[in-house]
């Protein structure tokens, strides 16, 4: 059996000056979704990761119109994944002479996109002629059913009876 491969198209953005864990709670929400309904996510998502996973998203859609010839609109988000980058370590003053230490962590984005496999329409099924022998036979006998019960006689109607 012939393989058949599919073409992926990706967007990286490094050293993003954002905590890797944050980013990876709104990466979650896009992962497995078309691109506009991705796009469409992030734009109501309130957490400061979603505007640069928007970025990388739009990105890697540039990049598979530009490069790819493919339609923006019919990608999937594949794979969506955040890794950790270095952490800048910096100083701050405390009391009787001392130091702390302050981590601004930093992190790569990826986003890879693939065109979505339609499979083709399924050709109508065409109508069976029908044979003559089923339009000459006689329905079967249906059996004897049992006779319906009346209703019993409301109240009042005995009443206005006595």
């Amino acid at each position: 059996m012939a393989t058949v491969e599919r073409q992926e198209v990706r967007a990286v953005a490094k050293w993003v000056r954002l905590s890797p864990r944050k980013a990876r709670l709104v990466v979650e929400h896009i992962r497995g979704r078309s691109v506009p309904e991705a796009r469409t996510v992030l734009a109501f998502t309130q957490r400061a990761a979603a505007r640069e996973i928007e970025k990388v998203l739009s990105s890697a859609v540039a990049n598979a119109e530009a490069n790819h010839n493919l339609v923006g609109d019919d990608l999937v988000v594949s794979a969506a994944y955040v890794d950790e980058g270095p952490v800048m370590k910096r100083w701050r003053a405390r009391a009787r002479g001392r130091a702390a230490r302050i981590h601004k962590p930093t992190c790569h984005i990826t986003v890879k996109l693939v065109e979505v496999e339609r499979e083709p329409a399924p050709p109508a099924p065409e109508p069976e002629p029908q044979a003559e022998e089923k339009l000459e036979r006689k329905p079967a006998a249906r059996k004897a059913a049992a006779p319906k019960r009346k209703a019993p006689a409301k109240k009042k109607e005995e009443e206005a009876t006595t």
